[in-house]
């Protein structure tokens, strides 16, 4: 089989289904296992695809939060650590939902003397269960399978807080189009607080560094720090976002 057959057979998988698993690629078109790796390296360096633990994405489209959550643990771990650094006692923050926003919630829980604004469950949760934290939990539509508030009630509670940080995570960033989701109320969610925020700082481990996805809310130019692990060093798209972006810190 051709190359370009394989990738075309690849795409049409994921249309298919939304998530794939290397073995079944691996089945349905009769090749290697090493030959299907190389296809998904190639397809996810052009931005095709998004390589997920056993498989692959479309760009985009996000894995179920139980996938995100076990996926590029000791990565994410990093980040939530460098950017743990970042913060001071007395801040205040914005934080919104998701696997990376859960590590660096375990990395600042410890801390005292912050003031938490979060539409996430679990990141309120973990300020809450330690003493010397204020957290604020946003009202809005509950979103059940990412465990967060949504909608038009959250973007309109989040314009009351003018915090020091905003630390978000995007399902992709580059130069370009900047921070950006697959979720329209996701999208709108981080947008509102980046943009009430003094200053911003995003947590995306190198599988995020040159994706686009469906919904940008953050300019690369308005981000201050970019916190990523060392394999983003090896991202053509890295070069172009150390360049729009303040400042790239790598865990």
């Amino acid at each position: 089989m051709w190359h370009e057959e394989r990738h075309s057979r690849i795409r049409d998988l994921l249309r298919a289904s939304g998530q794939v698993s290397v073995e079944r690629i691996v089945t349905e078109l009769g090749v290697s296992r090493e030959t299907i790796r190389r296809d998904l390296v190639e397809l996810a360096e052009r931005g095709e695809i998004r390589r997920v633990h056993g498989g692959a994405v479309l760009t985009g489209d996000e894995p179920p939060i139980d996938v995100r959550h076990a996926t590029r643990v000791r990565e994410k771990r990093a980040i939530a650590k460098k950017v743990a650094a970042l913060v001071e006692s007395g801040q205040t923050i914005f934080m919104d939902a998701g696997s990376t926003m859960n590590l660096v919630a375990e990395a600042l829980a410890a801390r005292s003397g912050l003031t938490i604004v979060t539409n996430a469950v679990d990141v309120a949760s973990r300020f809450a269960a330690r003493p010397g934290n204020e957290v604020h939990l946003l009202g809005g539509r509950f979103n059940a399978q990412i465990g967060c508030t949504q909608g038009a009630a959250t973007v309109a509670e989040i314009a009351r807080y003018q915090p020091h940080l905003a630390i978000v995570s995007p399902v992709g960033i580059e130069a370009k189009s900047g921070a950006s989701s697959f979720e329209m109320e996701e999208a709108e969610v981080a947008r509102a607080m980046c943009a009430n925020a003094r200053r911003i700082v995003i947590a995306a481990d190198h599988s995020k560094i040159g994706v686009r996805s469906r919904v940008a809310w953050c300019p690369a130019d308005r981000i201050d720090v970019l916190v990523t692990d060392r394999r983003a060093e090896r991202s053509r798209a890295i070069d172009a976002l150390r360049k729009a972006v303040g400042e790239v810190a790598y865990a």
